[in-house]
């Protein structure tokens, strides 16, 4: 079964009436929130294999809607999940966050524990980037800012920041098929959602403090964020940490068979 935001209600998450989650399925509830670069679509292969068990949420961050101009931190990325559930009248669910929803579901259960049953945390990490990482994102997506575009550059660097050696070789058409929807969004929607959690704070010491079942999963290709660090990650949340084959920074869409047993495990020992 399949819901229209519009028909639940969502107009305190969207402000307007455009459709902005996948929502599909009955029975306990497992939100999605995506990473840079990627929209709700990623998820798809977790709806397709979980839908018959829960109601599967998918919904675009900021900058995958008409909001993307307005500035904004992780800390609204977090009340947004929380505006989400009211608007889709959700008490609580378990957010799976991948790469940048995952710094969101961080936050999320922290400032709206009541909402949150449990995280997923998704080729992520609780910690921060280093200064060297700071000023060369700083620099791509100023960049972007001041051409309204991505460059062809910053695309190709992008292809190997979100997908493994494995699936850029096997499954190159996944690969240019983002490329081409990359190709279409604003500087200044990209730049935004940068610039969202390049100076965030580093959560590590708070995610031990955080009162709720965790899960890791990664990519074992993964060069975005380094596996060590989904190992510190797992070891503050007192998380087990699954390790993805075969896959990349996008290991749900690399290998969702390895990340939907994860998951399925997980969600079972939750609700």
């Amino acid at each position: 079964m399949s819901r229209d935001n519009e028909d639940r209600g969502a107009a305190r998450y969207t402000e307007r009436p455009a459709t902005v989650a996948t929502d599909v399925g009955d029975g306990p509830a497992v939100v999605f929130a995506h990473g840079t670069l990627m929209d709700r679509t990623m998820f798809d292969p977790q709806l397709d294999a979980l839908a018959g068990d829960y109601r599967c949420v998918a919904y675009d961050l900021r900058a995958r809607t008409d909001r993307y101009a307005d500035e904004y931190d992780l800390d609204d990325l977090a009340d947004d999940y929380a505006a989400l559930l009211d608007g889709l009248g959700i008490e609580s669910a378990v957010l799976v966050g991948m790469s940048m929803g995952g710094f969101t579901a961080l936050r999320a259960a922290e400032h709206h524990p009541d909402r949150v049953e449990a995280i997923v945390l998704v080729d992520s990490d609780a910690g921060t980037h280093s200064e060297a990482d700071r000023e060369q994102y700083g620099a791509l997506i100023e960049q972007m800012k001041e051409t309204g575009h991505p460059t062809e550059s910053a695309v190709e660097v992008a292809k190997h920041q979100l997908f493994g050696e494995t699936t850029r070789t096997e499954h190159p058409g996944l690969v240019e098929a983002w490329a081409r929807k990359w190709d279409t969004y604003p500087g200044l929607a990209i730049h935004n959602e940068i610039a969202s959690w390049l100076h965030r704070d580093d959560f590590t010491d708070r995610a031990a403090d955080l009162d709720c079942p965790a899960l890791v999963t990664h990519g074992t290709e993964d060069v975005s964020i380094a596996m060590e660090k989904a190992e510190a990650t797992a070891d503050a949340l007192g998380a087990d940490l699954a390790r993805i084959p075969e896959a990349g920074h996008s290991s749900n869409l690399e290998n969702p068979e390895a990340t939907n047993e994860a998951l399925r495990e997980f969600l079972a020992s939750v609700y």
